[in-house]
């Protein structure tokens, strides 16, 4: 009576053993992100999102966060990732320097030539490697979506050269470079967490402040009284998706190359729709009464921000900063 009763608790070992880890392994994770729920960052998100959930059967879900409800900004999101209170997050770069310095490289202004260029380098081994340094700080770097090149919005007045727009103020992202940036051309900077900037706007507090275009249509900046909108894509703006590392290493291997390889086949959809929509944004606001500078002279701007490449050389090795710009 006995061997039945062994064989049968064998058996139940044997298939036990036989299933895999992931057909195991459940969870429900929180994405953040700092924007309104219709920018491109969380149409992204909710797609990665769908992805996950499909492909996983439902054992892992996943719920979006946008519109900073995890937080007062980026830095402090990004703080909860590395705790681990928050699994994922899609963010601006202008609070990563602090946690990994050799990101700070893709904000020096006009580094890339155009799109093209861009999906080159951070599709590239360039990129990987941007990535995988953030496992320093104890957060995973899944893969690079947009923001999209920065343009200039004031309430001034139109700013088509760099002179236009001596002594304006305002707000960049809490970056080094984007400040010196700035104040080379002639400008007086403001750093300020995203969530406080539209009130300082419609204060005056502000004059202005520097945002691709995605940011300026889903935040509806021209009610803040940034009726100007100059096209100077003065800086590209990469929106990496980011890994809790200790959420990451507690998933199975096979999830963990899930999460990799969706988060960089949405970052190709994610980066198409930002681009697609760019110039009906632009054709809207302006039906809503913000000028649009389209001939906006770049090359001033370029010839005044360039100290910056001098004055932060020494933190970034010049053979890198070539291999961004001459990639082909």
């Amino acid at each position: 009576m006995k061997k039945p009763f062994v064989f049968g608790m064998v058996l139940m070992t044997l298939l036990a053993l036989a299933i895999p880890v992931s057909a195991e392994y459940k969870a429900t994770m929180k994405l953040a992100t700092a924007t309104a729920p219709d920018h491109p960052y969380n149409v992204g998100a909710q797609k990665f999102i769908d992805l996950i959930q499909e492909r996983t059967n439902g054992r892992i879900q996943i719920k979006l966060y946008p519109a900073l409800q995890l937080g007062k900004g980026e830095r402090e999101m990004l703080e909860g990732v590395q705790q681990g209170a928050i699994d994922l997050l899609v963010t601006s770069t202008g609070p990563l320097g602090g946690f990994s310095p050799s990101i700070n490289i893709l904000d020096f202004p006009f580094l890339f030539r155009d799109f093209d260029h861009v999906d080159l380098v951070l599709d590239g081994p360039i990129g990987r490697k941007l990535l995988d340094d953030f496992e320093k700080a104890n957060v995973k770097g899944l893969a690079f979506w947009e923001n999209g090149f920065r343009h200039l919005t004031n309430s001034k007045g139109p700013v088509k050269t760099v002179a236009d727009g001596q002594g304006l103020k305002i707000r960049t992202m809490e970056n080094k470079v984007h400040l010196s940036a700035w104040k080379a051309a002639g400008f007086n900077p403001t750093p300020m967490a995203w969530g406080e900037v539209f009130t300082a706007m419609q204060q005056g507090v502000i004059n202005g402040q520097e945002n691709p275009i995605a940011v300026y249509y889903a935040t509806k900046l021209w009610d803040a009284k940034q009726k100007y909108l100059s096209l100077t894509a003065h800086v590209y703006s990469p929106a990496p998706i980011l890994m809790s590392k200790k959420v990451f290493d507690g998933m199975p291997p096979e999830d963990q190359a899930l999460f990799s390889r969706t988060a960089l086949e949405v970052a190709k959809f994610q980066r198409k729709i930002n681009r697609d929509a760019e110039e009906s944004r632009l054709q809207e606001v302006a039906g809503r009464g913000t000028t649009v500078v389209r001939d906006v002279d770049r090359e001033s701007f370029r010839k005044a921000m360039a100290p910056v490449f001098d004055q932060f050389s020494g933190q970034f090795p010049k053979a890198d900063i070539e291999a961004i710009m001459n990639a082909k």
